[in-house]
């Protein structure tokens, strides 16, 4: 293992810095996280010391294992998507899609479940914790779309169809005080199974092709860059921890604390769209 990388540097002190790093990797892995999607509306989680800002998102425990807390997801849930599937890219996506254009990035690993990297132009993309655009049945995996979902939950649920809520992450709406006990959740119209949003909720684990192609995109790359995730969570972690061990500098954009935040060469709090604002 190669010895620690220099201490960090804000942006505040040097603005080329950042154009600076990525100017001198030719090769970048590039992750972000929900910084990155801020601007296009979408709250994140974290403050700025890594903590929750609300209470953490429901475990796949509790949603497959209580009818209860799946009324009250997909309830929260079908008032949320109406706002997060309208999201548009902002700057800060349009900025990484352009540095894919330059040939300047390996991979782009998301922790985001937006697809607004994609919607941007982005096509070497891995949505490390899935996609809300669709529903997946854990009993026969059939894949169905999140806006043919939606009618369904409507259909059933007429009147929650005007109900408005202030936007939570993902997709999801702050609904406190809500009665969920008659909200009627739809079953998987091939097999009547148990339906999720395709994402990965807590206590369930990342495919590990996924985990995989982007090790193997990371051990290709000459250097790491972060952009919008504090790495709180051990699956986007993982990957800062394993470019530190490989010897890769690590670059990082995020207002506030990072759990990598001894491994950086450079850190830059300032918000993503105009850190990558030189792209």
């Amino acid at each position: 293992m190669h010895g620690l990388p220099s201490p960090p540097i804000d942006l505040s002190t040097n603005f080329s810095v950042l154009s600076d790093f990525v100017a001198t990797h030719r090769r970048l892995f590039v992750l972000t996280g929900a910084g990155c999607s801020t601007a296009s509306g979408i709250p994140d989680y974290r403050d700025a010391t890594g903590g929750w800002k609300r209470p953490p998102p429901v475990t796949y425990q509790d949603f497959t294992g209580d009818l209860a807390t799946r009324r009250r997801y997909w309830a929260r849930s079908l008032v949320g998507w109406r706002r997060f599937g309208q999201a548009r890219p902002n700057s800060a996506h349009h900025a990484l899609a352009r540095l894919e254009q330059q040939g300047k990035s390996t991979l782009l690993l998301t922790q985001n479940v937006d697809r607004l990297h994609q919607a941007a132009g982005s096509e070497n993309v891995i949505d490390l914790h899935g996609r809300l655009d669709r529903v997946r049945c854990l009993g026969c995996e059939e894949r169905l779309s999140r806006v043919d979902f939606q009618g369904e939950l409507l259909r059933l649920n007429p009147d929650w169809a005007d109900l408005d809520a202030t936007d939570a992450p993902d997709g999801d709406a702050d609904l406190d005080g809500q009665d969920f006990s008659r909200f009627q959740v739809p079953s998987c119209p091939h097999c009547a199974g148990l339906l999720k949003p395709d994402v990965v909720f807590f206590g369930e684990n990342v495919p590990r092709e996924r985990v995989d192609a982007g090790m193997q995109a990371l051990h290709e790359a000459d250097a790491m860059l972060v952009i919008g995730s504090s790495l709180m969570v051990y699956s986007g972690y993982r990957f800062a921890h394993a470019a530190a061990r490989a010897g890769k500098p690590i670059a990082a954009v995020n207002m506030g604390h990072t759990r990598a935040d001894p491994l950086l060469s450079l850190k830059i709090e300032q918000p993503c769209a105009a850190a990558l604002a030189f792209l």
